[in-house]
């Protein structure tokens, strides 16, 4: 007899996996208060907003993932907890408050760390290279990765998004000079695998057909190479979004795919 699990559960175990892999060989956290402040603040906004608001109490799996997202990929500059707290907030906020018909159109995690970086550049950076590229760490996130995204049904949304971006890789290689593999390798790294497992494939946060998610994610990576060239060339005008520019890419692409699907899909109905 064949156990159905509950995709939800199985992103919780990948982003659990990417924890404690992550702090366990490389302390990726920086200390434990700031994984207490996000999970405290995520898990208590996401009770109390669905008690208020909608009468019930909301499962907190997706608060969770919130959370450990947060505490790994927001890094300030000095040890502050200020931070964690806001972007914990913010992220969970979002889903109550920027929707349309019903649903939430950003991604929490990345809606919170898009913000934090453009308005509070100078105080918060993002995970970068923590664990660098070594090859036993990335065979294990990315291994149990891909077949979560096969169970969760959304692998040919990761796997879209990492082609796309090794294509682009390669043309940024022609363009601006630089070595190929350093223009590829930073899809290994743990910026990258939350962003691929765990943002671009959010099922609340992506439209309704596998055509529109392959479409919506190739769009993404396509204004993430733009911003990067844009960077190459020292655009002036595209400067705060340099700090992070898969995060913003999704932030600004995501919102609109979903906008105009839901107005579609009502149209229709």
């Amino acid at each position: 007899m064949r156990i159905a699990v509950d995709p939800k559960y199985l992103i919780v175990f990948l982003i659990t996996l990417v924890l404690v892999v992550g702090e366990a060989r490389y302390g990726i956290l920086g200390g434990y208060q700031r994984l207490a402040t996000t999970l405290g603040v995520c898990v208590a906004t996401e009770l109390l907003l669905s008690w208020w608001l909608r009468g019930r109490v909301a499962n907190v799996a997706s608060a969770y993932i919130t959370g450990i997202s947060l505490a790994l990929l927001i890094k300030p500059q000095a040890n502050m907890l200020w931070p964690f707290a806001l972007g914990a907030f913010l992220a969970i906020a979002s889903k109550y408050v920027l929707t349309y018909h019903g649903r939430h159109l950003w991604n929490p995690s990345n809606f919170a760390i898009a913000l934090l970086v453009l308005i509070a550049s100078d105080s918060v950076a993002i995970l970068s290279h923590q664990w660098g590229n070594d090859l036993g760490t990335n065979l294990v996130i990315w291994a149990f990765g891909l077949v979560i995204a096969w169970r969760a049904r959304v692998l040919h949304v990761t796997l879209t998004y990492v082609a796309c971006f090794v294509v682009f890789a390669v043309l940024r290689h022609f363009l601006v000079g630089g070595p190929l593999l350093a223009e590829i390798a930073p899809i290994t790294g743990p910026m990258y695998q939350l962003f691929v497992f765990f943002m671009v494939t959010d099922p609340r946060t992506t439209v309704s057909t596998p055509r529109g998610r392959m479409i919506v994610v190739a769009i993404v990576a396509l204004v993430e190479t733009l911003i990067r060239l844009a960077g190459d060339y020292q655009l002036a005008l595209l400067r705060p979004f340099y700090v992070s520019p898969p995060i913003l890419a999704l932030a600004m692409v995501g919102p609109l795919a979903m906008l105009w699907d839901l107005r579609r899909t009502a149209l229709r109905a």
